[in-house]
Formats: C-alpha cells, structure tokens, sequence
C-alpha cells in the first residue's frame, strides 16, 4: 500500500513538472522605434515625420517547436507628423498604438534561432492636444493593415532569449479625420524592435 500511495505521489508531482517544460510560451517586452516614410498624394498633401521611440509587448504560444502564434501591443511616446498643402503646414503630435496577431515561423540552429513573421494589426493613431498640434480639427483614426518582419533569437539561457528583428507595419497614412490631410495612400513603416523574452 505504502508503494502504491509513493507511486501515486511521485506521478503527481513529476506529471505537471513534465507538462510545465512542455509549455512553450513566452512573453518578451522590446523597445522600438517607428520611422515613417515620406508619402505624397497624387494631388497636392505631402507628409513626413520624425522618428517615434515607444515598446512593444508580445506574447507567444507555440504550436509546434517551430511555429506560434502571436499577439501584440505597441506604443510610441510622441512624434510630429507634419502634413503640407500647398501653401499651409500642419504639425500633429501623434502618439501611435498597436494592436496585431502573426504567424512566427522559427528555425532552430542550437542558441541561435531565425524566425519571420507575419499577420494582420490594428493601428491606433492619437493626436495628442499641445503646442506641437497646429491643427484642432484633427481626431484619433484607426486603420487596419498588416504587419510583418524577421529576426532572430538567441538563448541565453533556457528561461531567457534576446530578440533582434526589423518589423514593417503596412497601413494607411492616416488624415486623422480631416479631408483637407488626405493622401488616400498606403504605406510602409518601418518599426526595428529589440528586447528579451522570458519562456514559461
């Protein structure tokens, strides 16, 4: 009996232990940087901007040693996106939010780890109300696009990685509501990310 109750105690103890290193999930927090191309109509609006430093948080859930899915939150501080109509110049002061889900495909070479990604995302352009913003008629606009990127991941340790990758986010440029700032024209940001990824 005391054989059969130690038995049933060891299983207890290692089956979940077991299971635990089986979870292949992490969570990795980056910081980035957004630089926005400069984008021209086929009329008379031309816009530009300044580079956007912000983070980003995402998490993980492995499919299979190779593939996951992901899902993601991204947030700049604060850049200007200036906006020029033959003869007016406006400045909005623009705090960008990101919301995303990808596809990650890895390739495992030992610690070293090459990964692409790609998938669809939400973008939150938020105009922020100081001295930066010329404009007051501009409003907060969501766009749909896509993201993508590729990158790699090296293990520090079993628990640890440091993530490099260069990620574009495809969208519209953004008018912020205003008819007389629209280009009617999609873009490609680029956004560099780097940071570290905890698995649990």
């Amino acid at each position: 009996m005391k054989k059969i109750a130690f038995i049933a105690f060891l299983l207890a103890v290692f089956v979940p232990a077991g299971r635990a290193q089986e979870s292949r999930q992490d969570i990795s927090l980056s910081g980035s940087v957004l630089v926005e191309p400069f984008m021209a109509s086929s009329t008379d609006v031309q816009v530009s901007a300044n580079r956007a430093f912000g983070g980003l948080l995402s998490y993980r859930f492995m499919l299979t040693p190779s593939s996951a899915l992901e899902v993601n939150y991204g947030l700049t501080y604060q850049n200007n996106i200036h906006f020029y109509t033959n003869p007016n110049n406006y400045n909005v002061a623009t705090r960008t939010q990101e919301i995303s889900a990808a596809f990650v495909r890895s390739f495992i070479y030992k610690n070293f780890n090459p990964f692409v990604e790609a998938g669809p995302g939400a973008f939150i352009f938020l105009p922020i109300r100081n001295s930066g913003t010329t404009s007051l008629d501009v409003k907060q606009q969501t766009q749909v696009g896509g993201i993508y990127g590729a990158g790699f991941a090296y293990e520090v340790s079993p628990s640890f990685d440091v993530r490099v990758e260069y990620r574009g986010m495809v969208t519209k440029v953004p008018s912020f509501g205003d008819g007389a700032l629209s280009t009617n024209r999609w873009y490609n940001i680029s956004d560099p990310v780097i940071g570290v990824a905890y698995h649990f």
